[in-house]
């Protein structure tokens, strides 16, 4: 029985309740695999704290250059890679391994054999035990953001057999889809927040897209309107059950404890939860409706790298983890500079929208991959697609002939450059929608992905550059990036070339590990970075580590943002709390703006 747990948003308590699920069910004496496949920022482990018995390095074969004294500087190399991943300037080939997605398109067309390929790490797994609860778990290498789909399908090869607990990246991305698609139950965690629903809508679109019906578990089940309630009304969604927002939640949280260990009360709360999970993975499921978007008449837009006369100053806000507060503070940031442009860099997720409100001016569709698809008339059977697929996309019908799994499918164009019989046709695909938007606080980018879509980084990159052609038209100096959480694709789109990152984490075991994740990605690519504490009294102690943590480091800790409710209470409003009123929050904000235009 595999039970995936996810979320559209970071932070709404997916890994709190993965852990306290399957320690739940190992305690009524199931057997207990528990697969953590966020790879990006894998959290799991910091609290069943498994004996970890095993490593394995997790390897793939990978274009690492060219033979020289073979190669005729052609081109076709270039030609054939969808991912941008190989340019031919005069006599030399560049490769560029960030965006290698490792299809081997150009090893097959190169005429002279010339393409050098060798086993490349993309991260280790690691395999233990947290008392009778089997464990694994993987840490995707930094910026190998294209690599974390088939490092989750790496880890799911251990499922034991039992009860499976999988435990998903946040969104609605690819490692996501690799993730929830074969489960036999999807439970969503959400919260009552405004961010929250929006994203909880975006994950059952996601996931009724791949033909999976989810459940809901509501996570700080505290009201202050009707939102969730009328949306989980209208979307026909069953919901498993509520968990209070309470603070003693929170600070066992914050320090890696375990609820049903250390709050006995909340014990028998998890317990009929994970029996309602088992039940529900049991049952058939007819699967809702999928809301589609319709996209405007036009041209279709792919992400190309531009030069630009002017290029402004770029701030990107980012945190490893989901939830942190990164939104909310760049919603602040933007309140309080002048003369700048807003990029909201997470696709698959966005809320900054919520908070600003844009009036759209331009919009346009977005393709950042092909659409491959099989002609079964045409088609022969021979199965050369299907042995060269490095993404097993390619399946046999019962005609014998083959067909394409779309939701495996990452556009490479493979499938079509080893077609003798002219079978396969690419076309381009639709992943998402961008938008220049109006807003009160100055020009806005920002983008949406659909369900269920890869090539998120093209999509960031898109709205990148997007945001630099707008401050050049309207001569901003400056530029305002929300980016993605986690380490992934999206991440490294969002921070490479600005021109500083700030962190935004969480007094938490799981803030600080994630935290320090995305900070060696903007090390990586040499980004000046910075960190703030969100709810920083939360656990003084934890702060305080983060604090030393920067004084070792190149990192700067540029200040702390207490808990304040006036923060949830703004969103509600539409507001970035420094327009809300004062606060301690606000306050706060204003001091860590002044020091970040420094």
């Amino acid at each position: 029985m595999k039970i995936a747990i996810s979320s559209g948003k970071g932070g709404t308590g997916k890994t709190f309740v993965s852990t306290n699920i399957a320690a739940s069910l190992a305690d009524c004496g199931e057997r207990v695999s528990y697969l953590d496949c966020d790879v990006e920022e894998p959290n799991g482990h910091l609290f069943l704290k498994p004996e970890i018995k095993k490593e394995e390095d997790v390897e793939i074969l990978s274009p690492m250059g060219v033979d020289e004294e073979k190669c005729i500087h052609c081109g076709k190399c270039a030609e054939a890679c969808t991912y941008n991943a190989i340019a031919v300037v005069k006599d030399k080939v560049l490769f560029f391994p960030e965006l290698c997605h490792a299809c081997g398109a150009c090893k097959i067309v190169c005429p002279v054999d010339a393409i050098v390929e060798r086993k490349r790490k993309i991260g280790v797994i690691k395999h233990g035990k947290s008392g009778n609860i089997d464990f694994h778990y993987a840490l995707l290498k930094t910026a190998e953001g294209g690599m974390s789909p088939r490092l989750v399908k790496k880890v799911k090869e251990y499922a034991g057999g039992g009860i499976d607990i999988y435990d998903s990246s946040p969104g609605t991305a690819c490692p996501v889809v690799e993730t929830v698609k074969d489960a036999d139950l999807c439970v969503l965690v959400t919260d009552p927040t405004p961010f929250s629903v929006n994203d909880l809508r975006l994950a059952v679109n996601m996931c009724r897209e791949i033909n999976q019906e989810p459940v809901v578990l509501v996570n700080r089940a505290e009201y202050r309107n009707s939102e969730l309630k009328e949306y989980l009304k209208d979307a026909n969604l069953e919901v498993l059950g509520e968990i209070p927002d309470d603070r003693k939640i929170a600070e066992v949280y914050s320090v890696g404890g375990m609820v049903v260990e250390e709050l006995p009360e909340y014990r028998k709360l998890f317990q009929d939860i994970a029996g309602e999970m088992k039940k529900k993975a049991g049952e058939k499921r007819v699967v809702g409706k999928v809301v589609r978007t319709e996209f405007p008449a036009g041209e279709i837009t792919k992400a190309e790298t531009t030069a630009f006369e002017r290029k402004p100053m770029e701030l990107v806000i980012i945190s490893g983890k989901g939830g942190t507060g990164k939104t909310s503070v760049a919603a602040c940031f933007a309140a309080l500079a002048e003369n700048k442009v807003i990029s909201d860099c997470d696709v698959d997720a966005a809320d900054l929208h919520l908070i600003v409100q844009p009036e759209i001016k331009e919009r346009g569709a977005f393709s950042g991959s092909k659409l491959a698809e099989i002609d079964e008339v045409k088609c022969t059977g021979c199965g050369r697609c299907m042995e060269e697929c490095r993404f097993s996309a390619v399946e046999e019908v019962e005609s014998g002939k083959c067909r394409i799994n779309q939701i495996s499918c990452e556009g490479c164009g493979v499938c079509y450059l080893v077609c003798k019989d002219e079978a396969v046709k690419l076309s381009d695909a639709i992943n998402g929608e961008w938008f220049i938007s109006k807003t009160r606080l100055g020009p806005m980018t920002h983008a949406k992905l659909l369900p269920a879509e890869e090539n998120s980084g093209r999509l960031v990159t898109l709205v990148r550059t997007k945001a630099v052609e707008e401050s050049n038209r309207v001569n901003a100096d400056k530029v305002i990036i929300d980016g993605s959480p986690g380490t992934g694709c999206p991440v490294i789109a969002s921070l490479t070339g600005a021109d500083y990152a700030l962190a935004v984490t969480e007094p938490t075991v799981s803030g600080i590990h994630d935290m320090k994740r995305v900070l060696d990605v903007a090390r990586h690519f040499g980004i000046k970075a910075g960190i703030v504490v969100n709810k920083s009294d939360l656990n003084n102690e934890m702060t305080e580590k983060i604090r030393q943590f920067a004084g070792q480091s190149t990192v700067e800790f540029i200040g702390t943002i207490p808990y304040d409710e006036k923060v949830t209470e703004a969103q509600i409003e539409k507001l970035s709390v420094v327009e809300y009123g004062d606060s301690p929050a606000a306050r706060s904000i204003k001091e860590i703006w002044e020091r970040i235009k420094k």
